[in-house]
């Protein structure tokens, strides 16, 4: 595949795009500087772009098989610009002949029992409320579009960078946790998850779960 990944230089897009380069894909990273560090791949190029210009997404999509998100809120911006940057990438790509996407989604918006979201529950830290809002916000932006083909894949309570092992569990629109009721998993594995849903497509227009 070819493939434009949004967000490329930060922690999670960065291993995504390690991910999809171990695997023989060709990756265009877009960041707002267009620096992307330490990656040096002949199959990988990084250009600059702006996520809440849909014309400009929709010029660095073209050529390319799949678009993915791995984008968020940086320094100082508003959580906000997530449904911003999600409604961006929607009519960007509606310009395009590229109807596919992958977009790194939030835990927030999990359902943990009967019409219950991970972020309604007491443990969930106030000071994440706003983003997981936002998260929820993008994708039920998302979740309305029928004309494209996408996936959202959302991580578990907590992810940070560890090991890479292969392994995970997925399910849909339901937070995955082990049975202490441990909700994780490395960056690593998430990106795993991540392009394997990219190459597969077994969750088209679905909030898929990954966790150990």
């Amino acid at each position: 595949m070819n493939v434009l990944l949004l967000g490329a230089s930060g922690r999670i897009g960065q291993r995504i795009t390690n991910e999809l380069l171990e695997r023989g894909h060709e990756v265009t990273g877009v960041s707002r500087s267009g620096d992307i560090d330490g990656i040096d791949d002949p199959d990988f190029e990084a250009v600059a772009g702006d996520a809440t210009d849909s014309d400009e997404i929709a010029e660095l999509a073209e050529g390319h098989d799949v678009v993915a998100s791995a984008l968020g809120p940086s320094g100082e911006e508003s959580v906000e610009i997530l449904p911003e940057m999600a409604e961006t990438l929607i009519e960007g790509l509606r310009q395009t002949d590229v109807d596919r996407f992958g977009w790194t989604g939030g835990a927030g918006g999990l359902n943990v029992g009967p019409d219950t979201q991970l972020v309604e529950t007491d443990d969930f830290p106030d000071e994440l409320v706003p983003l997981a809002e936002a998260h929820i916000d993008g994708f039920e932006l998302i979740l309305d579009v029928d004309d494209l083909q996408w996936s959202y894949v959302a991580p578990p309570a907590q992810i940070e960078p560890g090991e890479r092992t292969g392994e995970y569990r997925t399910a849909e629109g339901q937070l995955v946790a082990g049975e202490g009721g441990e909700s994780y998993i490395s960056m690593e594995d998430f990106a795993i998850a991540f392009v394997d849903e990219l190459e597969n497509g077994d969750s088209i227009h679905t909030q898929l779960a990954v966790g150990y």
